[in-house]
């Protein structure tokens, strides 16, 4: 194997069948010892979180691929903390995109003039910027275009699926009590330059409440696949 990338939560590594493997850290975002699925940095270590992260994208990937979602995932092996996946050639240094059920957050942070916390949104879909140095700038579909990261005509393409990705996760979330608050997705382009879900799905990278409380990812993992 060929370590190709060194992750805060992941690393990847080059497969010789052309594949790419990911391991998954117990290490997770957050700051001040506090997790936070937005955060730049790697704010604490939870022993198990790699395994439950994983196990969670299993389900999920297995989910959207029965609704004939494109994604990277081909296998996952929980005992080794490991996924393989198809390669796939991301958005200029990558982008995430978010989609939001609620005013939490970095959204709260920023518009917090305009709405109250917890305030219902109609699965509103941001995009930003991976860059830590800049704090992971918002950037509009327009200057996706301009600066060549995202045509338009892809865009198209990536809003809708992202509704549909987060739909039905929020769907299998509240099928157990749960309500989805926002959720992080990555996409890639594949072989062939088609849009694709790729990292993974996990409570890493999504805010859960139960009744009103924030579900932490290893409880929401036991919550979900129990």
């Amino acid at each position: 194997m060929e370590l190709v990338y060194k992750g805060k939560t992941k690393d990847v590594y080059k497969l010789e069948d052309g594949n790419v493997l990911l391991t998954f850290k117990d290490d997770v975002t957050g700051e001040d010892g506090v997790f936070d699925p937005g955060a730049n940095t790697v704010g604490l270590t939870i022993e198990g979180a790699g395994r439950s992260g994983l196990r969670m994208t299993k389900f999920f990937f297995e989910k959207l691929a029965e609704q004939q979602i494109p994604t990277h995932y081909i296998a996952a092996d929980i005992e080794r903390a490991t996924m393989t996946v198809k390669p796939a050639t991301v958005f200029g240094k990558g982008l995430e995109v978010i989609c939001r059920f609620r005013a939490v957050g970095s959204f709260l942070r920023r518009y917090g003039a305009y709405c109250k916390e917890g305030q219902p949104l109609d699965a509103f879909v941001e995009v930003t910027i991976k860059d830590d140095d800049r704090n992971d700038p918002p950037i509009t579909k327009e200057a996706l275009a301009q600066l060549n990261i995202l045509t338009e005509e892809e865009y198209a393409i990536l809003e809708p699926m992202t509704k549909r990705i987060s739909t039905v996760v929020k769907d299998e979330l509240a099928a157990k009590g749960l309500e989805l608050y926002d959720i992080k997705l990555e996409f890639g382009r594949d072989a062939e330059g088609n849009l694709m879900l790729i990292d993974e799905i996990s409570g890493g990278n999504m805010r859960v409440y139960k009744d009103g409380t924030y579900i932490s990812p290893l409880d929401l993992e036991k919550l979900v696949l129990s």
